[in-house]
């Protein structure tokens, strides 16, 4: 089992503290969380920094720690552009960079990025293709639907090879046979309950065995609230969701209680066919980041 930690990213204007942030990746690593994970949102009211200068600040802070955006709704993105800022930091870092994309559904407000939202899939699938052709192709030569290129060269490539990890986001049977075709990883989202995601590994070894695919991961991004009152965490729980998802109702997805209340609920995560778990706290990071890696982490 290893173990990744959000990487604190909701920032109010002015409010950013370097050594704070500083401390927290140090502390990380030095606690043995493998990776640190980002996320991705351009557009909101929930006030949350940028993925790839968050990433870029936390690997100038660290050695090892491996750090990644789960997820880039790279539809939004434009591929020659997302192919080098990743290349970038993956240089940067010497090869610590993770990469979760996802296709987003049509409720994205993709007018504000001058796209019109059609065929979000297959501009979806056609965009991982450039990428992944500019990372590995001396010259890339692509004819698609929506991008085109001629002898066009990318340097420098990824530091690691043929390109950093991709993880795959979404939960629909279609979005777990892409993951299979184009990724080296699922991840299974944090809105998502531990029930809902045990179905969805059920469908992924399913599309492995058929595909033959070896080496494949599967994580789980887990909201998680640890507090000697267990009343209290999960009401911390509730109160984060709502202000992440804009709405009540999402306590179901998240694991909130006493320290042997949140061993329980990890472990069903595991059982569930997680290989990889990424711990998603609300207030109080640094401190329930020490209370995962001492209480909770040793007894899964």
């Amino acid at each position: 089992m290893r173990f990744a930690i959000a990487i604190p990213q909701f920032v109010a204007d002015g409010t950013f503290d370097p050594g704070a942030f500083r401390a927290y990746v140090r502390r990380a690593e030095e606690l043995g969380f493998e990776s640190g994970w980002t996320q991705e949102q351009v557009l909101g009211t929930f006030p949350q920094l940028a993925p790839n200068e968050t990433m870029a600040y936390a690997f100038a802070c660290t050695e090892r720690l491996r750090l990644g955006c789960a997820v880039y709704v790279t539809p939004l993105h434009m591929p020659a552009h997302l192919a080098k800022s990743l290349a970038t930091l993956d240089q940067l870092s010497r090869g610590r960079l993770e990469v979760g994309v996802g296709s987003g559904g049509k409720q994205r407000p993709f007018a504000a990025f001058g796209l019109d939202g059609e065929a979000h899939v297959a501009r979806f699938t056609e965009g991982l293709r450039l990428v992944k052709s500019l990372w590995t192709e001396a010259k890339t030569d692509f004819d698609g639907r929506f991008w085109q290129l001629e002898g066009a060269s990318m340097e420098p490539k990824p530091f690691q090879k043929p390109g950093p990890p991709l993880w795959f986001g979404g939960g629909h049977p279609n979005a777990i046979k892409r993951a299979v075709k184009y990724g080296d990883g699922f991840f299974g989202a944090g809105s998502s309950t531990t029930a809902a995601f045990a179905e969805q590994v059920k469908v992924l070894r399913d599309v492995l065995a058929e595909s033959g695919r070896a080496g494949f991961r599967i994580a789980k991004r887990v909201y998680i609230a640890i507090d000697d009152d267990g009343d209290a965490a999960r009401r911390r729980a509730a109160d984060g969701l709502a202000a992440i998802y804009g709405k009540r109702g999402l306590e179901a997805v998240a694991v909130a209680g006493t320290p042997d209340e949140c061993v329980a609920g990890v472990r069903e995560v595991a059982d569930a066919g997680a290989e990889m778990i990424l711990f998603t706290t609300f207030a109080d990071q640094a401190e329930q980041m020490e209370r995962l890696a001492a209480e909770i982490m040793p007894r899964i």
